[in-house]
């Protein structure tokens, strides 16, 4: 039993994981801060950060945040990782599948949780309200989340790739660290403060503010993280 636990203990595929995580985000960051209106929107929102960061219920609130996450992708990295993805050579068509496949299984599961447990009663009063605090959200309340939310939200995250991974048989350590990218990159987008009204960057302005008017109060609609496709198909895109 042991033994085979160790054989299928893939650490190689972690590290090619871990490693393209980091590159691909010094080298992404890189290059969309060469655009200037980019530049211009992080600055705004830093302006606007930096003045929500002084009241006394933020940096807690972050630090926790911050502390929930490295624990998670801890775990991740040393349980789920090495038993969920793989460095097997595959088709060029599988990589784009297998992102498009956790992005979208991830996104219905969170929506089905966002709409009717975070915005539900109880679970709304005493976790979700915390993150609606912010009525015109910036870059820095994308990690304005109760400990708790933060749990559900990056544990599915988790769960999706480790369940598909052994559906499937592993997923290959390149699409993961993609899809990854994807997810986090668009929670944070979701919050920042853009006016990009051109191609191919247009398509943020309807994203962040599709988002802004989730944050309104908890009756409006827009559940899914990633896709505007579960609002429009049951009904609440807003």
């Amino acid at each position: 039993m042991l033994e085979d636990i160790i054989a299928n203990y893939n650490i190689a595929a972690v590290f090619v994981y871990f490693f393209l995580l980091l590159v691909l985000t010094k080298v992404a960051r890189y290059l969309i801060f060469l655009v200037p209106d980019f530049r211009k929107t992080r600055e705004i929102n830093r302006k606007k950060d930096i003045i929500k960061v002084e009241k006394v219920d933020y940096p807690p609130v972050i630090a926790a945040t911050k502390k929930v996450g490295l624990i998670l992708n801890l775990i991740f990295l040393l349980v789920v990782a090495p038993f969920a993805l793989t460095l097997d050579a595959q088709a060029w068509w599988q990589y784009p599948l297998d992102i498009f496949l956790i992005i979208m299984i991830y996104d219905f599961f969170y929506y089905l949780m966002h709409r009717f447990l975070f915005h539900g009663q109880t679970f709304w009063r005493q976790v979700h309200a915390l993150h609606h605090r912010a009525r015109s959200p910036t870059h820095i309340d994308a990690f304005y989340v109760h400990w708790a939310e933060n749990v559900m939200g990056l544990g599915l995250f988790i769960i999706t790739i480790g369940g598909l991974g052994f559906y499937v048989g592993g997923i290959h350590a390149v699409s993961v660290a993609l899809a990854f990218l994807m997810w986090t990159n668009q929670n944070t987008i979701n919050h920042v403060e853009v006016n990009l009204p051109y191609f191919p960057f247009k398509i943020l302005n309807y994203l962040t503010d599709k988002h802004q008017v989730h944050h309104e109060n908890m009756h409006k609609g827009n559940y899914a993280s990633i896709t505007p496709l579960y609002d429009a198909i049951f009904g609440t895109l807003d």
